[in-house]
């Protein structure tokens, strides 16, 4: 491997993403009920793969935005709560291992697939619902997916995000508190 590695030659590159997320949050106790939200993502990605052995590095900087409608006026406890809506504005920060099936006697030069995973950052920018939660300020998650790479310019996957710190949790209720789990369809489109 290290004969090998002063022959490759990492490429870096640089792009636009935009997606649709659908989130649910994860409460500890099941007293409230969810609904999956639908929210956005837009950003910046960052991909370098190594030539030749399809293995690289995917980064990114997105705003995301994470939306789901609680029934927190079911319990008498938030009679007052206002919207049940909770939206989280987030900057998303993912540093992710990344495979693309890139020997394929020239067909990936029209569609190449690939599976990324690896971890996130989560940093909490705003909310809409401060009057029954507080918020964390962040997020550590993990991401896993899939997707193609098409005409060597246009990447389309597949994601799920695993939030592996809590979000938010409830003013009034002791230990009540909640991670996101977020399924994301996005578009990058490489300059």
């Amino acid at each position: 491997m290290l004969a090998g590695s002063g022959a490759a030659h990492a490429e870096m590159r640089w792009g636009a993403t935009a997606g649709v997320n659908f989130n649910r949050y994860h409460f500890k106790q099941p007293l409230i009920g969810g609904h999956l939200g639908v929210g956005g993502l837009a950003g910046v990605t960052g991909e370098m793969m190594f030539p030749g052995i399809g293995f690289g590095v995917e980064l990114g900087l997105l705003y995301n935005n994470l939306n789901s409608v609680e029934d927190l006026s079911k319990k008498p406890i938030w009679d007052n709560c206002g919207s049940p809506r909770i939206m989280l504005h987030n900057l998303t920060i993912p540093f992710n291992l990344k495979f693309k099936w890139t020997r394929m006697n020239g067909v990936e030069d029209y569609v190449a697939p690939f599976v990324v995973g690896g971890p996130l950052l989560d940093i909490q920018l705003g909310h809409n619902n401060g009057q029954t939660m507080k918020f964390s300020g962040g997020v550590f998650g993990l991401r896993a997916g899939l997707g193609a790479e098409i005409y060597k310019r246009w990447q389309v996957s597949a994601n799920y995000t695993w939030g592996m710190t809590y979000a938010m949790k409830a003013k009034l209720l002791t230990d009540f508190a909640a991670r996101t789990g977020t399924w994301d369809v996005r578009v990058t489109y490489f300059f």
